[in-house]
C-alpha cells in the first residue's frame, strides 16, 4: 500500500531540509506516494528551503498556510492533500526517525477495521532535556488515568494510520496530542512500536512544559467530555449486503469497522 509522508513545520530552517532529503533516501520507493510539508506561516528561511526541495524531488509538495494555525491544523492540511490510503506522520524538527515509518507500517492492520488503524512512536532514550522527560512523564500518567488509551507516548510525533479512519475523527486545534485517544473511542485498534528519537540539530522548541500544561489542562476536560458523547455501534445486519449477494453482484467482505460518525452522528444523522 502507497504511503504519504505528512510533516507540519514552522521555522525550521536548516532541519526541514535535512529531513525531507533523509526520508526520500530510506524510504522505499515504490511504496512511498509523496512526501507532503505544510507550513505553517513561518517567518524564517522555511518556504526558501521547501522551495529548493520542490526543485530536487518529483514526489515532493509543500503547502503553506496564510495565517499560524497550529500542528494539528497542518497535519490535517497534509492528510486530505494525500491520496494515498496510509499516512505517516514526523515533526519538522528532525527529532523523529524516517527510518523507523517502515517498521510502523509493518504494524498496521491490513485494512481499516482490521487489525491497527495506527501504530504510535515510543520513543526510546530520549535526547530531550530532563525538565520535558518529566513533564511528559506526568503527562502520560495522567492522560492514562483518565482517557484508559495504554498511550505509554502520547508526544511522539512519528505515526502512521489509515487516512480512511483519520478522516471520519472529529477535529480540534490539538488532535495531534490525543489521536489514540481519539482512534479508540471511534473503534479502532491502536498498536505502538519503539521508534529512536534524536537531538535537534538547530532552531528552537514550539513548546515549553507551562504552555503545554496549561493548554493540557483544558484540552484534557474537552477530550473527556466528547469520548463520554461519541457512540461507535457497529452494523451487525446490512440488508444492501443481501440483496447484492442475491443478485449476484460481487461485495466486499463485511467491515468490522464503526459506521462513519461526526461528532457522535453517523451519516444519516441518527
Amino acid at each position: 500500500m502507497r504511503i504519504t509522508v505528512v510533516i507540519p513545520a514552522l521555522n525550521e530552517e536548516g532541519n526541514i531540509g535535512r529531513l525531507v532529503d533523509e526520508t526520500f533516501a530510506v524510504m522505499p520507493d515504490h511504496d512511498l506516494a509523496a512526501v507532503i510539508v505544510v507550513d505553517d506561516a513561518s517567518t524564517d528561511g522555511t518556504p526558501a528551503e521547501l522551495a529548493s526541495l520542490a526543485r530536487r524531488h518529483a514526489k515532493f509538495r509543500y503547502l503553506r498556510h496564510d495565517a499560524r494555525s497550529g500542528q494539528s491544523c497542518a497535519v490535517r492540511t497534509g492528510v486530505w492533500a494525500a491520496s494515498s490510503p496510509i499516512i505517516a506522520t514526523m515533526d519538522g524538527d528532525g527529532q523523529n526517525d524516517p527510518a523507523d515509518i517502515m517498521s510502523l507500517v509493518a504494524k498496521l492492520g491490513p485494512r481499516p477495521g482490521e487489525g491497527a488503524a495506527l501504530v504510535g512512536g515510543v520513543r526510546v532514550k530520549r535526547k530531550a532535556e530532563a525538565s520535558k522527560r518529566l513533564a511528559s512523564i506526568a503527562a502520560n500518567k495522567i492522560r492514562g488515568a483518565l482517557f484508559k488509551d495504554n498511550c505509554p507516548d502520547s508526544g511522539c510525533g512519528v505515526k502512521v494510520f489509515w487516512r480512511d479512519a483519520y478522516i471520519r475523527l472529529p477535529f480540534f486545534s490539538t488532535l495531534h496530542r490525543f489521536m489514540p485517544a481519539m482512534f479508540q473511542t471511534y473503534g479502532h485498534r491502536v498498536d505502538y512500536a519503539p521508534v529512536n528519537d534524536r537531538p535537534r540539530v538547530t532552531g528552537q522548541s514550539k513548546y515549553t512544559n507551562w504552555g503545554r500544561a496549561l493548554v493540557g489542562a483544558y484540552d484534557l476536560l474537552g477530550v473527556v467530555w466528547l469520548m463520554r458523547r461519541t457512540k461507535t455501534p457497529r452494523i451487525v445486519a446490512d440488508s444492501g449486503v443481501a440483496r447484492a449477494t442475491a443478485s449476484g453482484i460481487q461485495t466486499a467482505p463485511a467491515s468490522r469497522s464503526p459506521v462513519a460518525h461526526v461528532n457522535g452522528y453517523n451519516a444519516a444523522g441518527e
